[in-house]
C-alpha cells in the first residue's frame, strides 16, 4: 500500500514538473521576460571563457532588470589589423554587440540574419560582431577564414584579451546586447535569435526607424 502511495505521489510530482516547464517555455517563447529583456528559444553553448563563471551568470540574471537601463560598460577589442577599438568609439550611435565563435553552431545559425540587418541598417546602427578569440580553439585566423568563406561583410572584432567577454560576463554563446545612442544597455538575448527578434531589439534602440515607417 505504501509503495502505491509513493508511486502516485511521484507521478503527480512529475506531472506538475512537466506542466510548469510547459508554461515556462510559453513565457520565454513570447520573447520577453519579467525584466523586459529579449530571450531566445535556442539553447546557447558554453563560452570558451574560464573566467566567466557560473556565479557570474547567476549574478547577471539576478541583475537583469538593472541591465535593461544601465550604462553600457566600455571594453576594448581589436580589428583584423590589430588596431584597438573601444565600444565608446561609437558613442552617439545605437550599437548591436554580438558575441560569437566560428565553432558555435547556434552562432552560425543567426549570422545570415545579422548580415541582412547590417546590409539594411549598417549606416545608422553600429554592429560589433565580437569574436571570442581564445587563441586555441578560436584564433584570429580561423575566425577570419570563416567570415571570408561565408562572405560576411559586417564589422568583426576580436576579443583576444577577453576584455569584452569578462566585462559583460559572457558565459554562453551566442549572446547579443542592444545599446542605445545614449550608451544604455536596453536589451539582451542569450542564445541564437532570428531576424524578427533581432529587429525587435533594434527597434528598441533605433526608434527613428520605427517612426519613419
Amino acid at each position: 500500500m505504501n509503495k502505491k502511495i509513493i508511486l502516485l505521489v511521484g507521478v503527480a510530482a512529475f506531472a506538475l514538473l512537466i506542466t510548469g516547464a510547459s508554461l515556462l517555455y510559453k513565457d520565454l517563447s513570447n520573447g520577453r521576460t519579467p525584466d523586459d529583456l529579449l530571450v531566445s528559444q535556442a539553447t546557447p553553448v558554453p563560452a570558451e571563457n574560464p573566467e566567466a563563471t557560473s556565479e557570474q551568470a547567476a549574478s547577471d540574471t539576478e541583475d537583469g532588470e538593472e541591465a535593461a537601463s544601465q550604462a553600457a560598460p566600455d571594453f576594448t577589442v581589436y580589428d583584423a589589423e590589430g588596431n584597438a577599438v573601444k565600444l565608446s568609439d561609437f558613442a552617439g550611435k545605437p550599437v548591436v554587440v554580438n558575441f560569437w565563435a566560428s565553432w558555435c553552431g547556434p552562432c552560425q545559425s543567426e549570422m545570415d540574419d545579422f548580415q541582412q540587418a547590417y546590409d539594411e541598417l549598417g549606416e545608422d546602427v553600429q554592429f560589433l560582431m565580437v569574436n571570442m578569440t581564445d587563441g586555441s580553439r578560436e584564433t584570429v585566423s580561423t575566425a577570419g577564414d570563416f567570415v571570408a568563406e561565408k562572405g560576411y561583410t559586417f564589422p568583426v572584432y576580436f576579443d583576444t584579451d577577453q576584455d569584452a567577454a569578462l566585462t559583460y560576463s559572457v558565459y554562453s554563446l551566442p549572446s547579443t546586447y542592444l545599446i542605445d545612442a545614449e550608451g544604455n544597455v536596453v536589451a539582451r538575448a542569450v542564445g541564437a535569435i532570428n531576424r524578427e527578434t533581432l529587429q525587435t531589439g533594434i527597434d528598441m534602440i533605433y526608434p527613428a526607424q520605427t517612426a519613419a515607417e
